[in-house]
C-alpha cells in the first residue's frame, strides 16, 4: 500500500492506529478455520483488540466465548452483548469486586480463574449464590500465575467445597514468546494441561474444558488433549509475531501512522514514540518496532513522542513530511494506549471504531 494515502484529509493526523480490514478478516478466518480443523474451541483472549466489533466477528465465525483478562473488560463485552466470557486470571476478591462478579453472572456465563485453594475458597465465599464456573490454572513453564500440575486436586477439592463448579483447566504458555521456542513450549503446554485435568477429575470434578494455546503456540497445540485455545494477538499480528516466524509481514494488520518530522544523515525521526507504540521490547527484537515496507530500517530508540529509525546506508531514505507505517513490537500494549482505531480498506478509510476496553485495568 502506498503510505502516502495517509497524508490526506480523510485521514486523522499522525499518529495515529490504523487497521487493514482485509488482513484483519483473513487473519479472523484463518484462526477459526485452523481450530475447527482441530476441532478445538475457539475462545479468542479480546485484550489485544479490545473492541466489540472486533468480538462480534469473533462470534460470527465459531468462536464459543471470549478470554478477557480483567472485570473491566468483562464489563465492557457484556455491555455490548458477549455474554460468555472467561476471566482467565486468579483474581483475590474484595468485596466490592464481589458485586461486580455477581452483577456480572446475572447477565452472563461467567468462569474466573483460580490457582490456589485459599483462592477458591476465598471466591466462593465472597459469591455465594451466584452462577459461577471456576478454571484451575496451571503453570506450564512460564512461571508467572498457576499451580503446579500435581497440586491441583487439592485446588479442586477447595473450589468444591467452597460451592464452585470447577469447569476446567487452563495454562498460559507464556514461554513460547522466544525465538525457536514454540513447539516445546506447545509440548510443556500439553503434559501439563493432561496432568492437571486427571488431578482435577480424581477430586471428583468434572473438568471438561482444557484450555490452552497463545498465538505462538496455536498452531502446535495438541489437540488430543486440549479442548480450547485462547490465542488473542492473532487478529492484528505485530512485529514480535513476525520476527519470531508466527504470521508473514503481510499478516500485520495494525499499524500506527507516523511522519517524519526531522532527519539527520540516515536516521530520522517519527512522530510516534512510547505512547502510541508502547515501550515492550523483549530481548531477542531488532529494535522498538518495525518499519512496513522498508524491512532494513531499525527502530534504535523510543522517548515518549518519537521513535529514531536509522536506515541501511544504501537505499532510498524518506523525507521530512513523508508517511510511514509502523508495526508495533507488542500490540496489546499498543491498542491500550489508544482511544481509536481507524479501520482501513483499500486505501480508504471505512470507518473508526472505539477502543471501548480501553484502561479497563481492575
Amino acid at each position: 500500500m502506498n503510505d502516502a494515502v495517509y497524508s490526506t484529509q480523510d485521514f486523522p493526523s499522525t499518529p495515529f492506529l490504523a487497521v487493514d480490514a482485509a488482513i484483519m478478516d483473513r487473519n479472523l478466518e484463518t484462526m477459526a478455520a485452523r481450530a475447527a480443523a482441530s476441532s478445538l474451541s475457539l475462545r479468542p483472549h479480546a485484550k489485544t483488540h479490545k473492541s466489540p466489533q472486533i468480538a462480534r466477528r469473533q462470534l460470527e465465525l465459531g468462536a464459543v466465548g471470549l478470554t478477557v483478562a480483567t472485570l473491566g473488560e468483562a464489563e465492557v463485552f457484556a455491555e455490548a452483548g458477549c455474554t460468555d466470557l472467561f476471566l482467565a486470571y486468579p483474581l483475590w476478591v474484595t468485596d466490592a469486586r464481589a458485586a461486580r462478579i455477581r452483577a456480572l453472572a446475572e447477565r452472563s456465563t461467567l468462569r474466573l480463574g483460580v490457582d490456589s485453594a485459599d483462592g477458591a475458597e476465598q471466591l466462593g465465599r465472597a459469591v455465594r449464590g451466584s452462577h459461577v464456573q471456576v478454571m484451575i490454572e496451571v503453570d506450564s513453564g512460564h512461571h508467572r500465575s498457576g499451580a503446579q500440575p500435581d497440586d491441583v486436586a487439592l485446588v479442586a477439592t477447595a473450589a468444591q467445597a467452597a460451592g464452585l463448579e470447577v469447569a476446567g483447566v487452563f495454562t498460559f504458555p507464556g514461554h513460547g514468546y522466544g525465538p525457536g521456542r514454540r513447539a516445546a513450549a506447545a509440548a510443556d503446554e500439553a503434559a501439563a494441561l493432561a496432568t492437571a485435568a486427571r488431578a482435577a477429575r480424581s477430586a471428583g470434578a468434572a473438568a471438561v474444558v482444557i484450555s490452552g494455546g497463545s498465538t505462538p503456540t496455536a498452531a502446535d497445540a495438541d489437540a488430543s488433549v486440549l479442548t480450547e485455545i485462547r490465542p488473542g494477538v492473532y487478529v492484528f499480528n505485530d512485529a514480535q509475531q513476525a520476527e519470531l516466524g508466527t504470521c508473514g509481514w503481510d499478516d500485520v494488520a495494525l499499524f500506527a501512522v507516523a511522519t517524519v518530522v526531522s532527519s539527520s544523515g540516515r536516521t530520522v525521526i517519527l512522530d510516534a514514540g512510547s505512547k502510541v507504540l508502547g515501550a515492550d521490547q523483549p530481548a531477542w527484537a531488532t529494535g522498538g518496532g518495525r518499519i512496513l515496507g522498508h524491512p532494513e530500517a531499525r527502530i534504535t530508540a523510543l522517548s515518549e513522542h518519537h521513535a529514531t529509525v536509522v536506515f541501511p546506508a544504501e537505499g532510498a531514505l524518506p523525507a521530512r513530511g513523508d508517511i510511514l507505517r509502523v508495526a508495533p513490537n507488542h500490540v496489546c500494549a499498543t491498542v491500550n494506549l489508544a482511544d481509536e482505531l481507524v479501520l482501513v480498506r483499500g486505501g480508504a478509510m471505512e470507518d473508526v471504531w472505539p477502543v471501548a476496553a480501553r484502561g479497563r485495568n481492575n
